[in-house]
């Protein structure tokens, strides 16, 4: 079954490939198109309502990776992610904001992890709290039993 890829929110693609690896554009937490999360993170941000917009971002990451898949391939891994945090300018846990990402990501191949960048920003589209862009390399989907 092929994945959809989240909707574009202006003039770019939501992936694209080159060879065996996929560039995935920037994800913020959006389902169906829309932003599910908002605000500024800062110290006192829930941590699970902001694991939950990571995840929720990674995943569009993945789905639009998955779009740009061939039939009888399958994504073999991640190979860079970078983790946009739109944070106060006192907040400096950018990382643990990126181990939600990466903890999701781990989830899906078998505890394998990108390298990876956490940035925070003075701002991101719609106000997101995260937004996130990765490159996944593309092997043989594994056969089935």
């Amino acid at each position: 079954m092929a994945s959809i890829a989240p909707p574009p929110q202006g003039l770019y693609l939501p992936a694209k490939r080159h060879g065996d690896l996929i560039f995935v554009s920037g994800m913020t937490p959006r389902q169906e198109g829309v932003l599910m999360f908002t605000g500024k993170v800062d110290a006192a941000s829930d941590m699970d309502r902001l694991r939950a917009a990571t995840e929720l971002a990674t995943q569009n990451s993945l789905s639009a990776a998955r779009a740009q898949l061939e039939p009888g391939e399958a994504l073999a891994g991640p190979i860079s992610l970078t983790v946009y945090v739109n944070a106060d300018p006192s907040y400096t846990a950018h990382s643990k904001v990126a181990d939600f990402a990466s903890a999701h990501l781990a989830g899906q191949f078998e505890g394998d992890i990108p390298s990876r960048a956490a940035i925070g920003v003075a701002s991101l589209p719609g106000d997101a709290p995260v937004e996130i862009s990765a490159i996944f390399s593309v092997g043989p989907s594994a056969p089935r039993s």
